[in-house]
Parts: structure tokens; C-alpha cells; sequence
């Protein structure tokens, strides 16, 4: 091989070391970006946070008292009070709930869907992971999540990992749960429980709707032996 051709075959071998480091460097930046909304959310302060989480436990008890007399029932949720509660007292109280690799996770809810976003920590690696989720009611007493988007940082991951975790956390939790697609995303179909015997009450819940920074829940208790009637 001449020399000429020698440092020519050189610099390609150089050249591609230099890009291929660059392509590294870029993903390995883009894995771990925080996405702006995530950062907005991680920056209330602990005493907001600590409010919101205790407006929180009160809508959550008074729903969950509503929901125990037959007839319809309603609640808003705020952002600001559902992210109380997962830096307050999901931590505080209910640390189990979370995998040990994830930490400070956080909602923001626009009127079209909800972004949830935790922080990642694996093999050394740390990355701010954001799923873009849109509930709403399918069919009776069915609630569903499609599943739009998921990424690590600005990167896509395989959806299949998620559906994958998904699917092992509500079997873990004994929660039933199926999935179909619609227009090429995943959706996570959530039965609620029915009635064991006739002195449990049947929970439908008949309405799901997003707003700026806000949830609304709706439906209706029934008492068994009404049923049909």
C-alpha cells in the first residue's frame, strides 16, 4: 500500500472515531436532558408541596367517603396537590409503592393529557424518563390509558418495556388489566372491581377529563340489590 493511500485509509479511521464519538457524546447529552415542564414542577417549594399533599389526603378522604353512599359523585384534583402528594407523603408513608430506581416523580396536566416524569437511576446512569398518558372513560366502569409517548431525556424508548413494567405492577397489585391499540399506541384498559356479594356496593365511574393543571373524576355508586332495577 502507498503511503498516499496509507494516510488516507488513516484519516477515515480517524474520522470516524471523531464522529462516532460526537454521535456518543450527543446521545449521552440527550439521555440526560431534563425536560423544562419536569424542572418547573421539582423547583415548588417543600412547604407548597407539603400543602398540596395534605389538600390532597382531604379530597381523597372525602371522595372516598361520597363514594360509600349509593347515588353520583364527583372531584377535581390540582396538579399542585397530586404533586404534593407523590413528594410528601407517597414518600413518607408509602415508600414500598416505588421501584428502588425511581425517585421524585411528578405530574403536569394539560387539557389534552398528562405528563408523568420520574428520575431514573440504573448501572451509574441517571435519566429524567417522561410519559405522556390520555385517560378517559371506554366503556362502562373500564377506564383507559393511552399511552403516547415515552422517552429517556429527548430520546424515544421502546414502548414494549413500558407496557411491559406496567403490566407487571398491576398484577402485583391485583389490579386487571388488559391492552388494545388505537392508531398504533397502546392502551392500558383498567377494570374496576365488581361487587363480591350483595352487600358491596357497584363504583362506576362514568366520567375522566383533563384540564389546565387540574383532573375530574365523576360517577355514580349503586347499591347491589338496585342493580337492574
Amino acid at each position: 500500500m502507498s503511503r498516499r493511500r496509507l494516510r488516507l485509509v488513516l484519516w477515515i479511521c480517524v474520522g470516524g472515531i471523531i464522529v462516532l464519538l460526537l454521535v456518543l457524546a450527543l446521545v449521552y447529552q440527550a439521555i440526560r436532558a431534563v425536560p423544562a415542564e419536569y424542572e418547573e414542577v421539582l423547583e415548588i417549594e417543600p412547604k407548597t408541596l407539603r400543602e398540596g399533599s395534605d389538600e390532597m389526603l382531604q379530597q381523597a378522604s372525602a371522595l372516598a367517603s361520597n363514594v360509600q353512599r349509593a347515588g353520583k359523585w364527583e372531584a377535581w384534583f390540582s396538579q399542585e396537590q397530586i404533586n404534593g402528594w407523590l413528594a410528601v407523603d407517597l414518600v413518607e408513608n408509602h415508600p414500598e409503592a416505588l421501584p428502588d430506581w425511581a425517585q421524585d416523580p411528578r405530574v403536569k396536566i394539560s387539557p389534552e393529557q398528562i405528563y408523568m416524569f420520574c428520575t431514573v437511576k440504573r448501572g451509574g446512569q441517571e435519566a429524567a424518563v417522561t410519559l405522556r398518558v390520555e385517560p378517559y372513560v371506554a366503556e362502562p366502569n373500564v377506564v383507559a390509558f393511552r399511552l403516547r409517548a415515552v422517552r429517556a431525556g429527548l430520546l424515544p424508548l421502546p414502548m414494549g418495556r413500558v407496557t411491559n413494567e406496567i403490566t407487571k405492577v398491576a398484577r402485583k397489585a391485583d389490579i386487571r388489566l388488559r391492552w388494545q391499540q388505537a392508531a398504533g399506541d397502546p392502551v392500558a384498559l383498567v377494570h374496576l372491581p365488581e361487587p363480591r356479594n350483595e352487600t358491596d356496593k357497584l363504583v362506576e365511574i362514568s366520567d375522566v377529563q383533563l384540564g389546565d393543571g387540574r383532573l375530574y373524576v365523576a360517577g355514580k355508586t349503586i347499591e347491589v340489590g338496585e342493580k337492574g332495577r
